[in-house]
């Protein structure tokens, strides 16, 4: 449920009119809905309330501070990947407690500020990142406290580029090697064992994979806790899908509903690490129609957004709603939405029936709140969009949109 609704034939975000925000802030434009984030990251504290548990938004899917700031003022943590993911965390105020660290690259710079910071936990990947941290531990004089991130080789049913739960793909220790794997951890001087992580995927629809990935992450834990090792932190990763195109989708009750019968009885704290089902569907992407253009068959719609602004549809060839910000009764023709980039496979809609629209018009691409901004570049020099937070009838810009002289920002000719 979002909170981007026509009224009288014009699309609003909350109380303001997206053509109020494309007038004032320019497009392409990225828009958030305040509301629509509250009541998402609410909907996983309600979920699972009753048990103790920390949800700890993924960054990668939106990692600005201000959003970043509102998820944590509501109770969440961040799962992070990067030492600028920490950064930005940390920024936004969200207490290193409820911090998560991730990822199969973690240099070391990244695992000194991570210790320094003092987060919950890292989320180890392979034998080398566990001794390489033990190291870097050990010459801080400090413990560093770790889950091993366990791979369940399930499939969780999504995009193969999204999907990380099978033994083929690079992310996680292989269920075999898990124990011993454990059991030297736990030997070591400079490490704390305090968790166990899998994680499976993203922009999953189904219950079913989540349920069976933990079945066996519980398994391997009665292994663990007959060997005398104690677990303190179960995290069971995120990758809840959305509905992009009206598809059925999960939603977090019915995750709780499966998942917290298995671990009754058990003296454990939940982490569990949504992303795209929090920001994807509170945000969207305002474009401006620049020029129509007559193809075989279909009209080419000309924005001025393209893949350097959004990504995932010439990445994933990944379907987003494109709407009218005011209707009318021009009728509809076969469109492909493309953007201003020198790239066939800069689009971001093919072969829609659209409604007719004119230069000047202003099309909302919908479910543009997560892996969007996130994955936007300077390709093309084109300089990124700003981005605005709507909350009731009031908004307020949360990034500047980029400058010419940003561009070349660090850059230098040397003499």
């Amino acid at each position: 449920m979002h909170l981007f609704q026509y009224r009288n034939g014009e699309l609003y975000a909350e109380g303001v009119p997206l053509r109020v925000l494309a007038k004032k802030y320019g497009t392409p434009l990225y828009v958030y809905s305040q509301g629509t984030l509250e009541r998402h990251i609410k909907s996983y504290h309600t979920a699972f309330k009753g048990y103790p548990h920390i949800i700890c938004f993924a960054v990668k899917a939106n990692s600005n501070i201000a959003v970043l700031n509102l998820l944590g003022k509501n109770g969440a943590g961040a799962d992070v990947v990067s030492g600028g993911e920490l950064y930005r965390a940390l920024k936004a105020g969200i207490p290193a407690k409820r911090i998560v660290y991730a990822g199969v690259g973690k240099t070391g710079d990244e695992i000194r500020y991570a210790l320094k910071s003092k987060i919950l936990m890292f989320n180890i990947e392979s034998g080398d990142e566990l001794a390489e941290i033990n190291r870097i531990a050990g010459r801080m004089r400090l413990k560093a406290p770790i889950a091993l991130r366990i791979n369940p080789d399930i499939d969780p049913l999504t995009h193969p580029y999204i999907s990380t739960g099978l033994k083929k793909y690079k992310f996680g220790i292989p269920m075999e090697e898990a124990l011993e794997c454990f059991k030297l951890a736990h030997g070591m001087k400079n490490i704390e064992v305090v968790g166990i992580h899998k994680h499976i995927g993203s922009q999953i629809t189904e219950v079913t994979p989540f349920v069976d990935a933990l079945r066996k992450i519980l398994k391997l834990l009665d292994e663990l806790t007959a060997h005398g090792l104690t677990i303190r932190y179960l995290d069971m990763g995120g990758g809840l899908g959305i509905p992009y195109n009206n598809e059925p989708t999960a939603q977090p009750r019915e995750l709780a509903k499966q998942v917290l019968p298995l671990l009754k009885g058990r003296d454990l704290t939940l982490v569990v690490e949504p992303g795209r089902s929090i920001t994807g569907n509170a945000g969207i992407l305002l474009a401006k129609v620049l020029y129509l253009k007559k193809g075989p068959g279909k009209e080419f719609v000309i924005v001025d957004a393209g893949m350097n602004d959004l990504m995932r549809p010439s990445l994933y060839d990944a379907y987003h709603e494109v709407l009218p910000v005011k209707r009318s009764r021009r009728g509809k023709v076969v469109s492909d939405v493309v953007g201003p980039i020198c790239e066939s496979g800069d689009f971001i809609a093919k072969g829609r029936p659209l409604q007719k629209l004119q230069q000047g018009d202003l099309i909302s691409v919908m479910s543009a709140g997560a892996y969007c901004f996130t994955m936007s570049s300077n390709y093309n020099a084109r300089p990124k969009p700003a981005e605005v937070m709507v909350k009731g009838r009031r908004h307020f810009l949360i990034r500047q949109r980029e400058t010419l002289s940003d561009l070349t920002r660090g850059e230098t000719i040397p003499k």
